[in-house]
């Protein structure tokens, strides 16, 4: 089953047991499919699924910390919730030491890596790491492995 027809399964499931914030999150998540989709004409492989997920997942950790900002943790509760069922359609995500290992390991093949360098660098393993690694993260570890 793929990642379309699993959104669309629990959809229905959704509907059928009535979990209206999950109901609204699934139908938000279809619309930016359809609408990517839309764009393209075509189907959407996995992969291109699991990017719209992911900028859906950044859209809302955003929200989060505009909303705390602005003291409404009605509105942070609400995100917060929305997020949970995005982040299940996303695959496992790397943790921290994981990704320094990653980041150690590429950097010992490939030596040492100058300020300049980051960039290109941070381009590669982020293709690598694409859907399984916060971008954020990767670049802090990188930007703090390449100071010391």
């Amino acid at each position: 089953m793929n990642l379309l027809e699993k959104i669309d399964t629990d959809l229905k499931s959704a509907m059928k047991t009535g979990d209206t914030p999950r109901i609204e999150t699934l139908k938000m998540l279809k619309s930016d499919i359809a609408y990517e989709k839309g764009k393209t004409g075509k189907d959407l492989t996995d992969e291109q699924l699991i990017e719209i997920v992911n900028r859906s997942a950044k859209r809302r950790r955003e929200s989060i910390k505009e909303f705390q900002k602005g003291n409404r943790q009605d509105l942070v509760d609400n995100e917060t919730c929305q997020l949970a069922v995005v982040e299940e359609y996303l695959p496992k995500q790397m943790t921290e030491d994981e990704i320094e290992n990653y980041i150690s390991d590429k950097i010992a093949a490939i030596g040492t890596v100058t300020q300049k360098e980051i960039g290109k660098l941070m381009g590669e393993i982020m293709k690598e790491l694409k859907g399984k690694a916060d971008g954020g993260a990767v670049k802090a570890i990188l930007s703090k492995k390449i100071s010391q």
